[in-house]
């Protein structure tokens, strides 16, 4: 029997409910970021401050904590606190700028996404507020004051958790239907004597009536409630009307959200009632900065609660198109509705648990998955007005011709996008993006579908064929993963609902075409079929800024750059292949990227050796090759991911496809015979492995081995917690290159990044990685369909033992998982020393899912909460839970398996449960 989550995700599915339009779609930044930048010199940061957020209204989004709003921001709800000491009210987390932290921005606050359903039927967070002023100029001062050698200075170094004096005030939201949200707010004083608490549930409305001509001005309005309760009706000219219903007769307080003008420019014209009025009420007595009226834009309920010690106290709300509740107040059945969806959540989830899996997984996959769900964010920017806004007019006079994004104007973003991080990266990238959506599908397909539609969209991808990278340039370039998550992604509808969604296949390759031409005609210099591409995410990884002008005028070809279009071309393989079963005119583009993949593979071994071949014969390694403007070229002999990624470029194609498709093994034959310079070192896609099934591979046997050698080397690329991102050999053996009396350095950094570039915030010197780390075990599963137990490797080299592909894929799967599982101490490695984190029990088993992890501890390290990519996690103890070598190995097509790696065992999409069938599933019909 489907559990009801199931239910109302195809009741969404059908249009039956909008149980979505509700969801956690609130930021927690909106300042500091490139939207509501308005400044002449593009300084984000500087020029909108977290200091002028209370006061200044925002223009693009609005943020909060533990926020919800409508899926276009209309009408926002999160809550607001004050200790009766700090010099602010806390209505959003603070942190810090990219130039004051010492390894680039960093929130200063300790929050946790405990649960989240896929409707968000029901949702907790936690957030921890320390009952002793905030020490925000501390912060800043200590932070500034430390190198990028030194650790940062967090919030709990300040000692004010030490003593257990603070509240941890746990936020709940439970939908009693598709438009009626229960509210629950519970404050615990975790400290030794009574505490009070200034609690402001706050509902407001995106200020759009200043920007918009002709928008009306929503309202918020005090309304008498019946029995004990007070009520806001809000009233907005699309959304509608609904009512926040507030248990107890709580007074209300009621201002408008708009700049206070007053503060900024000392305007007389600037609005008696301004943003900044709950601040100035609460904290400053200011009686006059609210309207005594009873009604504007932005209210608050204004809850003292005064609680003794290891005590809590519920607020208890309602936000309802009712304007009155049954049994009245919030409801008699309020409560109860609470603990049906809590039940109803736990059965969620305990379908998609492997029945292996232990506790302590259970919670590490239940907490990644909510981590990911709480990460969704409306995301609005119309580029074409900001342009216009700095100056840029697209299609007239262009006054202002370095402004950021200017080649973007087509861009209209309104929607719901799954955010790395909604406090250090509120904003969507795209290749974050593609890796969320693998991990999403998990618990909602068909969310997943729509953000990889969403980035191929005509209102996000470039008319010349490029995906948007990221606010602050769009225009940069990350790596070509789309084709990939769109591929894992129908294949896991297809073994969930027995079928795939065609349409969305073929919706996704048509413009997934035009980005691989992009990439052939920007990316390929000299038409050799070897690419460049810049940083391609991997921020500081390279000798050089490998977006930025390179010393002397040179220009590089890099390994990663073409192992990424090699493993384009795979996939987008693979996806005409699927389509061809029900449309053979999709066979000739099939055979056209079997090609393509042949031509690129070749280039970056071929016969030979020379200094300008990516191959490097001597160390068995991938490297980037540096081309001088004189015409020389040498190889940077750096051992990085970069030359790892080369072995993730692997793709399987099922003898019975071969049989029907003879096309593609005519190509093949026809390319060996015409190119033998180029098919020298390759792997022969010619001959058959286990199960008659055929492999494409950038590596042949000997080379893989080589690779892999070093690959799972624990004194160079395998640490105790994942595939590191540089070899520890760099250690004592830093990287040198000497231009022209320049001496470039790469060190391996295990930590925080100890240079500025990319904002210095984000670390590819050492540090192990989730995303790469799912690509290679991902390649070594492939690799083990077709060698199965044949190949067996050294691991960890020198360690005597002997594993096969399949084994090493768990054992790097294992060591990941391993970063959030408790020890045989009861530690969890992801916390490192933080005494607190790991023996406390109010915080040891809130899991926090970080950017990245150290080289060699696995502690957390960048983002706190950038579940996105990291939220993998969930999907590395899945897979190992639920299929075995021998199902692999046992598939009579590649097509199960690649749903096998993405789902495991269990269905569990829409109303969908049971498990997966053992059978293969065959490609053709």
């Amino acid at each position: 029997m489907a559990a009801l989550e199931h239910v109302r995700l195809r009741e969404c599915k059908d249009g039956a409910k909008p149980w979505k339009q509700w969801g956690p779609y609130l930021s927690e930044r909106q300042w500091g970021t490139v939207r509501e930048d308005y400044s002449p010199n593009g300084d984000a940061w500087s020029y909108f401050s977290h200091d002028q957020a209370r006061s200044k209204a925002y223009r693009w989004g609005e943020d909060g904590i533990a926020g919800i709003s409508d899926d276009k921001q209309q009408l926002c709800f999160g809550v607001a606190l004050w200790n009766g000491v700090d010099p602010i009210l806390k209505e959003r987390l603070f942190g810090l700028t990219n130039a004051e932290g010492n390894h680039g921005e960093d929130c200063k606050e300790y929050y946790f996404y405990l649960d989240n359903t896929p409707t968000h039927s029901y949702m907790k967070y936690l957030y921890k507020y320390p009952q002793a002023a905030y020490p925000y100029d501390e912060l800043v001062e200590a932070n500034q004051k430390r190198t990028r050698l030194e650790h940062e200075y967090e919030l709990i170094d300040t000692g004010l958790f030490d003593d257990d004096r603070y509240f941890d005030v746990f936020v709940e939201y439970a939908k009693a239907d598709a438009e009626d949200i229960l509210i629950r707010i519970s404050v615990e004083n975790r400290g030794p004597e009574a505490a009070s608490l200034h609690v402001l549930p706050s509902l407001w409305f995106r200020d759009t009536w200043s920007h918009q001509k002709g928008t009306a001005m929503p309202e918020l309005r005090s309304l008498k409630g019946r029995g004990k309760v007070s009520v806001v009706s809000a009233q907005h000219e699309t959304l509608g009307q609904f009512f926040l219903h507030c248990d107890g007769c709580v007074p209300l307080l009621f201002t408008n959200n708009e700049t206070n003008e007053r503060r900024f420019s000392g305007s007389a014209d600037s609005t008696p009632y301004a943003k900044d009025g709950f601040h100035e009420y609460v904290v400053h007595g200011n009686q006059g900065a609210v309207n005594p009226e009873g009604f504007g834009t932005k209210a608050a309920a204004h809850y003292q609660v005064t609680v003794g010690g290891q005590q809590s106290a519920v607020i208890r709300m309602r936000l309802s198109r009712a304007k009155a509740i049954a049994g009245g107040g919030v409801g008699k059945a309020f409560n109860g509705i609470f603990e049906e969806r809590i039940k109803e959540a736990d059965e969620f989830y305990e379908t998609l648990f492997p029945p292996r899996s232990t506790v302590d997984d259970r919670k590490i996959i239940r907490q990644a998955l909510a981590g990911m769900l709480w990460t969704k964010q409306f995301y609005y920017f119309d580029l074409d007005l900001w342009l216009r806004d700095h100056g840029y007019n697209a299609t007239g006079s262009r006054q202002n011709q370095s402004i950021r994004n200017a080649p973007w104007f087509h861009m209209l973003n309104a929607d719901v996008i799954s955010m790395p991080d909604k406090w250090e990266y509120p904003w969507y990238a795209a290749w974050d993006l593609a890796f969320h959506t693998v991990a999403l599908a998990m618990v909602d397909v068909d969310f997943a579908k729509g953000q990889l539609e969403l980035m191929v969209s005509e209102s996000y991808l470039h008319p010349n064929g490029q995906l948007p990278a990221y606010e602050w340039n769009f225009g940069d370039v990350n790596p070509p993963v789309h084709a990939w998550a769109t591929l894992y992604v129908y294949m896991t509808e297809k073994s969930i609902r027995g079928e795939g969604d065609l349409e969305f296949l073929k919706g996704c390759f048509r413009k997934l075409l035009l980005n691989f031409t992009w990439w052939v005609n920007r990316k390929d210099r000299s038409g050799r079929n070897i690419f460049e591409g810049g940083f391609l995410g991997l921020d500081n990884i390279g000798v050089f800024d490998r977006s930025a002008t390179l010393p002397d005028g040179g220009y590089l070809e890099q390994a990663d750059g073409t192992a990424w279009m090699a493993m384009f071309c795979q996939n987008m393989l693979s996806i005409a292949l699927e389509l061809a079963a029900h449309d053979e005119s999709y066979e000739e583009i099939a055979v056209k990227f079997l090609e393509h993949f042949l031509w690129i593979a070749g280039a970056m071994d071929p016969a030979g050796c020379s200094e300008n071949e990516l191959w490097d014969e001597h160390d068995g390694f991938f490297y980037d090759v540096l081309y001088l403007p004189d015409g020389s070229a040498c190889r940077l002999r750096l051992k990085s991911m970069v030359g790892l990624l080369p072995l993730c470029a692997v793709s399987i194609i099922p003898g019975e496809l071969m049989e029907k498709y003879p096309r593609l093994r005519k190509r093949m034959r026809h390319f060996f015979e015409r190119r033998p310079e180029l098919a020298a070192n390759l792997h022969d896609p010619d001959v058959p492995g286990e199960e008659g099934r055929f492999l494409l591979s950038v590596l042949n046997r000997d080379n893989l081995r080589r690779v892999l050698t070093r690959m799972l080397d624990e004194n160079q690329f395998f640490g105790r917690h994942g595939i590191r991102s540089i070899s520890k050999e760099h250690k004592n053996n830093p990287y040198v290159f000497d231009m022209n009396g320049t001496r470039y350095k790469v060190e391996y950094e295990p930590a925080e990044s100890t240079t500025g570039l990319f904002g210095g915030n984000s670390n590819w010197r050492g540090p192990v990685w989730m995303p790469v780390n799912a690509l290679i075990v991902k390649a070594l599963l492939l690799l083990y369909q077709y060698y199965g137990d044949s190949f067996t490797m050294e691991c960890p080299t020198g360690s005597g033992v002997q594993k096969n592909l399949f084994e090493i894929a768990h054992e790097i799967s294992d060591r990941l998982a391993n970063i959030f599982r408790e020890d045989k101490d009861g530690r969890r490695p992801v916390y490192g020393d933080t005494e607190k984190f790991q023996s406390d029990p109010h915080w040891r088993d809130y899991l926090l899912f970080y950017e990245y992890f150290h080289g060699d501890n696995g502690a957390g390290i960048g983002a706190s909460h950038q579940t996105g990519w990291s939220g993998l996690t969930a999907r590395f103890i899945h897979l190992f839970d639920s299929a075995s070598a021998a199902d692999l190995l046992a598939e009579g097509s590649s097509s199960l398996l690649q749903a096998r790696l993405v789902v495991g065992t269990e269905a569990h999409v829409a109303g969908e449960v049971g498990p997966v069938t053992t059978e293969p599933v065959p490609v053709t019909k």
